[in-house]
């Protein structure tokens, strides 16, 4: 499993949360802040426009003011009235003073322009009636003037000014009207601006839930169950490799070192039997070679030409029994024998050739033949020379044992990945039993006069160079040993 590749650190996960909560305060406080501005905007708007309807209202109280003023002066003869009208003249003016300034756009200030003319010429006519009455004596002629009061300034100069104040009055609602439908979509937007936070804000409480669930929850559950099986014993048993970073490697140090504790528990067991036999099998060899020496050698006496032929054929028997027992025991003391390798430079090819050369008599006898490889400039190695070609003996001898007369081995040699590949290929009847190399039991052996211990010390030889040693059915029949040797 790549760990870097396919998990995420728990620091980067962190701090890509944290990122995500802050930005979801900055969404909310902008969202807020953007409420509030367009809600602000929009209620000064309001009181704008509210305060212009007022204003207005109060230019039509006033015009209504002066013309009683000026029905006084005519009618009821009042003195003060023309003091009262210039009062509310200058009221009106200072309402249309604050209605210019506060008026926005060219529709606003020109509706207040339209007004404030009708206004002043309100004024002037009313200014001229004010100043015929004070030099009017005829009775007719103030009945003429009242008359014009009465008739044609109130449906005249008024009406007009009523008018105008109506289309200022409904361009005002208007801009009202607008205000509250803005304000009502200002009120969407700033709701729709606060749920998307919110909303975000809940995706991540539940996403932060699942994620510290399936990423840290689960595989520390996983991580403690692997120390319980382990600690108890079952080596086997593995850690899941998933989650954060962090946890990832942790599992994976657990494994790893699962896998150590096995190996070194099998090199604990496979020495202490290696131990037990050492001590064991010397004694044993040595109770064992004085009788076969004393055997042999009455043998040896009793064979002589006045011995009749089944009688000398009984003694070779025993001699050449006496001889097998005397390999298997040397054998046996040698698998046993702690090696100490000797390592020096030299090539593949010349081991290979060493081992050789005592199997030609064998392969001459079975007309076998060894196919060697056109072997590559560079096949210079550092390893114990004496000690890999007794394994190549013993492979090739395996090899030529197993073969039928008149066939072939092939030796093939490749360089991979700064290591040597070294095959061996026969067409014999193939391997009848698997080769474990963490087996210290003698291998079963097909040969007459054979130990069982060729590939037991293949095996071990291998494991003191650092080398490995594989076998494997080939195509067609026979066995294939790929014996991988690193460089140094």
């Amino acid at each position: 499993m790549a760990v870097t590749q396919k998990n995420k650190s728990l620091k980067d996960l962190l701090l890509i949360h944290e990122l995500a909560f802050i930005l979801l305060i900055i969404l909310a406080a902008v969202a807020g802040a953007i409420g509030i501005h367009l809600w602000e905007k929009s209620n000064q708007e309001s009181s704008r426009i509210n305060y212009l309807v007022q204003e207005v209202q109060q230019t039509r109280g006033d015009l209504y003011r002066q013309m009683k003023e000026l029905f006084d002066a005519y009618f009821l003869e009042d003195k003060g009235a023309r003091a009262e009208y210039n009062q509310f003249t200058l009221s009106v003016e200072k309402h249309f003073s604050q209605l210019q300034a506060m008026a926005i756009g060219h529709a606003e200030k020109s509706a207040i322009t339209e007004l404030h003319a009708s206004y002043k010429q309100f004024v002037f006519e009313t200014s001229t009636l004010f100043d015929q009455h004070q030099g009017i004596n005829n009775d007719a002629t103030k009945k003429a003037i009242q008359h014009k009061l009465n008739a044609g300034l109130e449906t005249g100069l008024f009406q007009r000014y009523e008018n105008i104040l109506g289309r200022t009055e409904k361009l005002l609602s208007q801009k009202q009207a607008e205000l509250d439908l803005e304000l009502k979509n200002t009120k969407r937007i700033t709701t729709i601006l606060l749920v998307i936070p919110l909303s975000l804000a809940i995706f991540l409480l539940i996403f932060s839930r699942v994620f510290l669930k399936r990423a840290i929850v689960k595989p520390i559950n996983g991580v403690l169950k692997a120390t319980a099986e382990i600690s108890a014993g079952n080596l086997a048993h593995r850690a899941p490799e998933e989650g954060v970073l962090e946890l990832a490697l942790v599992s994976k140090a657990i494994n790893s070192m699962a896998d150590k504790l096995a190996r070194s528990q099998e090199t604990l067991v496979r020495t202490e039997k290696q131990a037990a036999q050492g001590l064991l099998v010397p004694m044993l060899a040595h109770n064992i070679r004085n009788p076969l020496a004393s055997i042999r050698a009455t043998a040896q006496v009793m064979d002589s030409p006045e011995q009749d032929n089944e009688t000398r054929e009984s003694l070779v028997g025993i001699i050449s029994s006496v001889d097998r027992l005397e390999r298997w025991t040397s054998a046996l003391l040698a698998y046993l024998h702690p090696l100490k390798p000797h390592p020096s430079n030299t090539r593949v090819r010349d081991i290979v050739e060493g081992a050789l050369t005592p199997l030609q008599q064998k392969l001459k006898e079975k007309s076998i033949q060894i196919n060697l490889p056109a072997w590559p400039v560079n096949d210079l190695i550092f390893t114990d020379q004496h000690l890999l070609e007794q394994v190549i003996y013993n492979l090739l001898l395996n090899a030529i044992d197993a073969s039928n007369t008149g066939t072939q081995v092939d030796v093939l040699f490749e360089i991979s990945n700064e290591e040597y590949r070294l095959k061996l290929l026969d067409r014999g009847c193939g391997m009848p039993f698997t080769p474990d190399p963490s087996s210290v039991s003698l291998a079963p052996t097909t040969k007459r006069f054979g130990t069982g211990l060729g590939i037991p010390f293949a095996f071990k030889v291998c494991d003191a160079l650092g080398a490995s040693l594989t076998f494997s059915e080939r195509s067609g029949g026979g066995t294939v040993i790929t014996l991988e040797l690193p460089v140094s």
